[in-house]
């Protein structure tokens, strides 16, 4: 099966190398230079060095090439270039010819709008459009090492998931379908949220007590808003919730959780991200969160103090304290 994997940062090359294994991959970038570099030393040093390429994965930055005659479009980009992306797509394609399936890897809520990804591709494509969302508990230099990782395939379409995990799944990289768009992307996006508050936390000294209370409070406001939305409490207990949540909020490649660590040490926003070098998405869907929660009377503190501290309106101690002085209720 042809796969084109467009987006050649660290997660994008990484679900590339794994996929490669078994199909044949594309991976499509915009910048040459790297893709060159990618083509002539099978590494990306720029996103994902140390992961040696296998010599099966090819490389184009020829957008409509990469897309043309593949069996899957997987968009692998930030979710800032989701939409665009998409639409690219959209407009290559041949008119009256039959659409290739699409799945996406991106988390997050759109940053304006406040929209999920399947509600931006379905803006682009329609509501019947044949795709899905990969998700769960994943870094991405330990899939692109081909350790073993397990992820979430969601999809309205049930028989879509079901034939799509069946295609994709291999023994380093298990892949379970649901059904449950809106919980899968809700548990994708605000575990970002929560792992920024985690590493504040875990910043400012207030050990492992105070990490799993974190964790645990902060599914329950990734549950509230879920199905508040419409998304199924259940979803929020697998690999797209809890999964993602712990290893984003403990683990130390998480980006997110770089955030709050050096948002703790007193950095400014604007240098931790100059430094960071990646996307970090929960620094933009903190914002959209804090305002869709509002919208919808969804209690939702932690994510809200998240907001305050980004945007320059609490500290770090402060916003600790805030959440501390919370009145004692029942669970």
């Amino acid at each position: 099966m042809r796969i084109a994997v467009f987006g050649a940062g660290a997660w994008g090359t990484a679900l590339a190398q794994a996929l490669s294994a078994s199909h044949e991959v594309c991976l499509w970038g915009r910048e040459a230079s790297n893709i060159d570099e990618m083509r002539r030393a099978r590494e990306n040093r720029l996103f994902l060095p140390g992961v040696v390429l296998r010599p099966e994965l090819t490389f184009n930055t020829d957008f409509a090439r990469t897309a043309a005659d593949a069996d899957l479009h997987l968009v692998v980009t930030p979710l800032a270039g989701l939409r665009d992306t998409v639409r690219a797509l959209r407009q290559i394609q041949p008119a009256g010819a039959p659409t290739a399936p699409l799945l996406w890897a991106c988390k997050g809520l759109e940053a304006g709008s406040g929209r999920l990804p399947h509600e931006i591709v379905a803006d682009e494509l329609g509501p019947d459009a044949a795709c899905g969302a990969l998700t769960g508990p994943t870094f991405a230099a330990e899939v692109g090492r081909g350790l073993p990782a397990a992820i979430v395939l969601a999809s309205r379409d049930a028989a879509f998931a079901n034939d799509w995990i069946h295609k994709l799944h291999q023994p380093r990289l298990r892949i379970y379908a649901n059904d449950d768009m809106i919980g899968c992307e809700i548990g994708g996006a605000l575990k970002n949220v929560i792992a920024i508050a985690a590493g504040v936390a875990d910043g400012m000294g207030f050990g492992l007590n105070a990490r799993a209370g974190l964790i645990t409070r902060g599914l329950a406001e990734i549950a509230r808003l879920a199905t508040a939305l419409g998304g199924h409490r259940d979803t929020l207990m697998g690999l797209a919730g809890m999964g993602d949540l712990v290893l984003t909020c403990t683990g130390d490649l998480s980006r997110n959780r770089t955030v709050g660590l050096a948002l703790a040490a007193g950095k400014t926003l604007s240098d931790i991200l100059a430094e960071l070098g990646h996307v970090a998405e929960g620094v933009p869907t903190a914002r959209e969160v804090a305002q869709l929660s509002q919208r919808l009377g969804v209690e939702m503190p932690i994510c809200a103090v998240i907001d305050a501290l980004l945007h320059g309106q609490l500290v770090a101690r402060d916003a600790v304290d805030q959440l501390l002085a919370r009145e004692p209720k029942q669970e």
